[in-house]
């Protein structure tokens, strides 16, 4: 999501540095601040070097696909979810909106028990974000946010410009830092990590540090989603491949600095924000307040950003038909509103379950990255369909269409393999949501007299709601735990 939120106003036409600039800003938020644990738990350098290549190569080939559907087909300007409808049908467009709305709603509660958890290392009575107080405050700040949206998005871009400043500077300080200050003997005994404890074998490391590799990469569609206030609409995949080259590199030089310094079995114990810590190994006292601010900072414009992509998913496809009609409507600053009190309602239900969940930070995290992947796997599974049919690739040489078509190829492949990581438990949740969500789909087409399955989405409706059935009963039973 973008530092420049006036994009939400349809006048504006935004230049290639600015669509990078909502590709860069929409990655770059808290994610950032927890790789060292999450890495450090998981797996050694070694690992690590093959998590990121692995992660860089699968979004790589997912940020191709965005650039590649904004060229095939410049006509779809609505985001994610478009691609899903315009390739498999309307309920399975439906269901990718609801699954990408649902992503940025577990994110946005992220971010919420990520910076109370950073003041929690100031007043114990914060403790990790999952305590009365971490929930009472994270929830005043939900909708101090919301009114702030709700006036205009102008008011909101003023302050995602100095926070876009804020975000990057302090992530830089800490990896030169920290390269300033490499241990050689820590880094070595780090390379593989073997001799701290069995991390399991280096396949088991690698699969254990998708979901976070995966986290921290959601917003590489950021571009798509406000593709149609584009000046250029080449400029959309540019802005992807240049915003997610940016990203992956910050991101894998923070691992590496974190393993240059502190041995593993540290870093995996290093409290959340992790960075924070690492820091203040390094420098001193003073680092743990400068990274501290810096992940409230940048928690701050990331939620805004987030807010703003929110209830732009409600709101696109609702004015498309795709959703009740009651969630297009507009306040007089030109806000979608009903979108965005949906919105708000939705983070501060799951705040409110935070009481309720063990490990809150992590569990929201996984969520968050477990309902993006149906919207990214969809979007992949369109761009190979127009491949291997060749639609919309008349007069385009064959060269062309193969090599857009093995990208796709590899980005259905990627997030495929991205649900099997995620492991059941996140798969049964997503149809935990995705099932009594239909309801929605229902009086949408109920309001316009449509049609309401087809055959195959009557087929995909059932798979849904027995998957919700087993979730449901396995949250009542116990066998599923938050």
């Amino acid at each position: 999501m973008s530092t420049e939120v006036e994009t939400a106003t349809p006048a504006a036409k935004l230049s290639l540095p600015t669509l990078t600039a909502m590709v860069v800003g929409g990655m770059v938020g808290a994610g950032v601040f927890s790789l060292p644990a999450r890495f450090g738990v998981a797996t050694g350098i070694l690992g690590s070097l093959i998590a990121w290549a692995v992660a860089g190569a699968g979004m790589l080939m997912l940020a191709f696909v965005f650039q590649n559907l904004a060229i095939r087909r410049p006509d779809l300007d609505s985001g994610v979810f478009i691609y899903a409808k315009a390739g498999f049908g309307d309920y399975a467009g439906f269901n990718s909106a609801i699954g990408f709305w649902a992503s940025t709603v577990a994110g946005n509660t992220f971010y919420w028990v990520f910076m109370t958890a950073t003041v929690g290392a100031f007043f114990e009575s914060f403790g990790d974000g999952d305590t009365f107080l971490a929930v009472a405050v994270g929830s005043v700040g939900v909708w101090i946010f919301h009114a702030m949206v709700a006036r205009g998005v102008r008011d909101a871009a003023v302050i995602n410009r100095i926070v876009t400043v804020f975000k990057v500077i302090p992530i830089l300080v800490f990896i030169v830092v920290l390269f300033v200050n490499f241990d050689a003997g820590v880094f070595s005994d780090n390379w593989t990590a073997y001799g701290y404890g069995d991390l399991g074998d280096l396949n088991e490391q690698i699969r254990n540090t998708m979901l976070i590799t995966t986290f921290v990469f959601i917003g590489i569609e950021g571009a798509s989603v406000y593709s149609r206030y584009a000046r250029r609409r080449e400029d959309v995949g540019r802005a992807t491949v240049m915003g997610f080259l940016s990203v992956l590199s910050i991101f894998a030089l923070v691992t590496l600095s974190s393993y240059s310094v502190v041995p593993q079995p540290e870093l995996a114990e290093t409290r959340q924000p992790s960075m924070v810590g690492v820091f203040e190994s390094v420098v001193g006292d003073w680092g743990e307040v400068f990274i501290s601010v810096a992940v409230i900072v940048s928690v701050l414009g990331a939620y805004l950003a987030w807010t703003l992509m929110a209830a732009e998913v409600m709101y696109i496809p609702a004015r498309q038909d795709d959703f009740p009609e009651f969630l297009g409507q507009e306040n007089a600053a030109g806000t979608p509103i009903t979108a965005l009190v949906v919105t708000s309602l939705a983070v501060q239900g799951l705040l409110a379950l935070t009481l309720f969940v063990n490990d809150a930070l992590n569990f929201m995290l996984d969520l968050s990255t477990s309902l993006a992947l149906l919207p990214y796997l969809l979007a992949a599974a369109y761009a190979l369909k127009l491949g291997l049919t060749g639609e919309t690739y008349e007069g385009v040489a064959g060269r062309i269409r193969r090599k857009e078509t093995i990208f796709a190829g590899a980005a259905t492949a990627y997030t495929i393999f991205l649900f099997d990581a995620a492991g059941m438990k996140f798969v049964l949740l997503m149809t935990v949501l995705l099932a009594p969500a239909s309801l929605l789909y229902i009086k949408a087409r109920s309001e316009n007299d449509r049609r309401l399955f087809t055959p195959a989405e009557a087929a995909l409706f059932a798979l849904i709601v027995a998957g919700g059935v087993v979730g449901a009963v396995g949250l009542w039973t116990g066998r599923i735990t938050l």
